[in-house]
């Protein structure tokens, strides 16, 4: 298959703290933990950094603009649906996700076990073949909020190319 040329990159980060009583989901996975993010949707940290990064590539608003936490509309809502309708507004530009490049902060859980399905699922909501979506999963070493098991983040950078990728 021919390379896809990319003619845009994006770039986005998110990080939620953890409490008590949320589910984690990261890249649209379940992942068994007795802490979840803090958010007014259902704070999935990968799902929001592959927003702002394929809205920072095709030259939209980030994803507090287009989707406020002021708003009910959002309040719990699957972060699936947010990226479907960005990846329509990307679309509709006439671009389309090539490669997906995400690396998770977070001490806790382990999340080796989870990244084949996370990868997975992050290249089915993108339309992307997964040898093209990269999953890394890092440890902060004890620093900082993620570090301590206070949060968990995530960078992403997105590739986008013109036309379908399919």
């Amino acid at each position: 298959m021919p390379e896809q040329a990319i003619h845009r990159v994006g770039i986005g980060t998110d990080l939620h703290r953890l409490v008590p009583g949320r589910r984690l989901v990261l890249g649209h996975v379940e992942v068994p933990f007795e802490l979840g993010p803090a958010g007014h949707s259902d704070g999935d940290v990968v799902l929001h950094a592959l927003i702002d990064a394929l809205a920072g590539a095709a030259g939209l608003p980030d994803i507090g603009e287009m989707f406020p936490d002021s708003d009910p509309a959002y309040a719990g809502i699957d972060s699936g649906r947010l990226l479907e309708q960005v990846l329509q507004r990307v679309r509709a530009l006439g671009f389309a996700p090539v490669n997906a490049d995400v690396i998770i902060h977070a001490e806790r859980p382990r999340l080796s076990p989870f990244k084949p399905a996370i990868r997975d699922e992050v290249a089915r909501l993108l339309g992307a073949d997964p040898a093209r979506v990269s999953i890394k999963a890092k440890t902060h070493e004890g620093v900082d909020a993620v570090g301590r098991g206070e949060a968990v983040a995530c960078t992403a950078v997105v590739g986008l190319g013109r036309g379908s990728t399919r």
